[in-house]
Order: C-alpha cells, then sequence, then structure tokens
C-alpha cells in the first residue's frame, strides 16, 4: 500500500522506545537499535512535516526495573528527538489504551485511526494493535520500525516477521518505513 492509504490526521504512536531499549545496560539493545532509532526519527519527522500529531507511550515498570520511573532505562530515547509540545503517556501493562487519558488524547485527534511503531513488538506493540482495533480504529504498524529481543525459542527477526503477519490477517496497515515517508 501506499502513504495515500493512510488517514489523513492519523497522529503517530510512538511505543516504549526508552532508553533501557537501546543503552544495553541492563539487557541487550532490541534487535536493529541503531537502525530502529534511525528509521522512528525519519517516520516522526514524515508526521511533524505532514501536520500529525505525535505522542509516545513510555512503559512504567515496577520498583528495581530498569523501566522504573526515574530509573536510568526509563525517559524516552533522546535521539528520537521528542519535541516539548508532544505528550508522553504512562502506562504500566502491555496495552497503551489502558491508560484513559491516551485514550481521550487518541480519540481527541478525530482521526479514527493510529499510526504505530516502537518496542516490544510481541508485548506492548501487539497489545496496544489489539486495544486500537478493540476501539474500532483503523492501524497502520510501520512494519520494519518495530522491534523486540529474541526469545528462548525464535529469533527477534522471526518474532517480527510472524507478528507483521498476523497484523496482516487482523487488518492492519503494514507499511515500509521508506513507503511511508517516500524515500
Amino acid at each position: 500500500m501506499s502513504a495515500p492509504s493512510l488517514v489523513a490526521n492519523a497522529p503517530l504512536i510512538v511505543i516504549d522506545l526508552q532508553t533501557g531499549m537501546f543503552d544495553g545496560v541492563h539487557e541487550p539493545p532490541i534487535h536493529d537499535a541503531p537502525a530502529i532509532a534511525k528509521r522512528t526519527r525519519a517516520v516522526i519527522d514524515w508526521a511533524r512535516r505532514g501536520g500529525r500529531k505525535v505522542a509516545f507511550v513510555r512503559h512504567d515498570g515496577p520498583e528495581g526495573d530498569p523501566l522504573a520511573p526515574g530509573e536510568s532505562g526509563w525517559p524516552v530515547w533522546p535521539a528520537l528527538g521528542q519535541a516539548d509540545d508532544e505528550p508522553t503517556f504512562a502506562k504500566s501493562v502491555r496495552d497503551a489504551f489502558s491508560n484513559p487519558a491516551f485514550g481521550d488524547w487518541v480519540a481527541g485527534q478525530g482521526a479514527g485511526a493510529v499510526v504505530l511503531l516502537g518496542a516490544q513488538t510481541d508485548f506492548c506493540v501487539a497489545a496496544t494493535v489489539t486495544g486500537a482495533i478493540a476501539r474500532g480504529l483503523g492501524v497502520t504498524v510501520v512494519s520494519d520500525a518495530h522491534s523486540t529481543l529474541d526469545s528462548a525459542s525464535e529469533s527477534a527477526e522471526q518474532i517480527i516477521a510472524r507478528h507483521n503477519g498476523e497484523f496482516a490477517e487482523a487488518g492492519v496497515n503494514l507499511m515500509t518505513t521508506k513507503v511511508l515517508v517516500g524515500g
């Protein structure tokens, strides 16, 4: 599909791309971390140029977790260049829509659709896709701008490919960064 198939004002949602997903201090970085950051930045820039709203979702881990509030892994990854007027919504479970303020913000954009990317594919990205669909929203996932870690039984690449297939089966619009941003 091409970029014109997108809902014109669908906001971009950046899920859990926090310092702990990139810095390797407590866990390995997510698969293909430098390229994920680069593609995410390209999609953020595309959204801004087109006048789309951008929001960040941040996972608040429990006390002692590297993603716990105030821990070094908790902030949104600075290389993404979050603007001061772009909100951050906290969550402590996988689905970003578990935060009513996030759901209200998305509804307030009036698009009836969202564009999603982020981490981790098999946890928070998948749960937020499911949450958006359950709310009747159209969903576009940037297929090469979400990532995860290897599991005991699958590589990160296999997990990402499997979920892209599952997203497509669920009616999600999948687009690569290149197709989306037109470069």
